[in-house]
């Protein structure tokens, strides 16, 4: 083959891409300027805003967690607690009822996919799995913000009226 034909080849493959992506339920991330969202990012705040205007931690005082994003839209985030308690023994499965309940109210992880509705200012997360289960395949939508390398976004209320808001830096692109 010669090397006019491999280059149209790979030029008609590249500009498929897009609807590829599109059609397998991965929405290409909008990469337009300063509302490219790919990369690393690590968590800064994990807080709640109650009704009342007040605002307190919801992952405790020193939260963690890692938000990872490629260029497709594909994502992973993680939120913990860091002073959730340890299990006495060592074998997960021995943990006692308080000890699970800690675990999983102190920590939240889910993965998918997410796009950018820059005209809405909204994520949408198209969650595949998560350590809530009630969540798995549901798309949520969040209102953000992108000031420099830092995301915040909240999420839709709570039942009691509570909104969870997270700010997280990209520490690499």
């Amino acid at each position: 083959m010669n090397l006019h034909r491999l280059f149209f080849r790979l030029a008609a493959t590249a500009s498929l891409l897009p609807a590829m992506a599109s059609a397998s339920g991965a929405p290409a991330i909008d990469t337009r300027g300063d509302i490219s969202l790919a990369g690393t990012w690590t968590l800064v705040a994990a807080d709640v805003l109650h009704p009342d205007g007040s605002r307190s931690s919801d992952y405790g005082d020193a939260p963690k967690g890692l938000l990872l994003i490629d260029r497709m839209g594909h994502y992973s985030l993680q939120l913990y607690r860091t002073d959730r308690p340890r299990f006495a023994d060592p074998s997960k499965a021995k943990a006692t009822a308080p000890e699970y309940q800690a675990a999983v109210m102190g920590s939240s992880t889910h993965y998918g996919t997410v796009a950018v509705e820059p005209d809405r200012h909204h994520l949408v997360f198209r969650i595949e799995g998560a350590s809530f289960p009630n969540w798995e395949g549901q798309e949520q939508h969040r209102s953000f913000e992108l000031q420099g390398d830092t995301l915040s976004y909240r999420v839709p209320p709570r039942p009691d009226g509570n909104v969870p808001v997270s700010v997280w830096r990209r520490i690499d692109r």
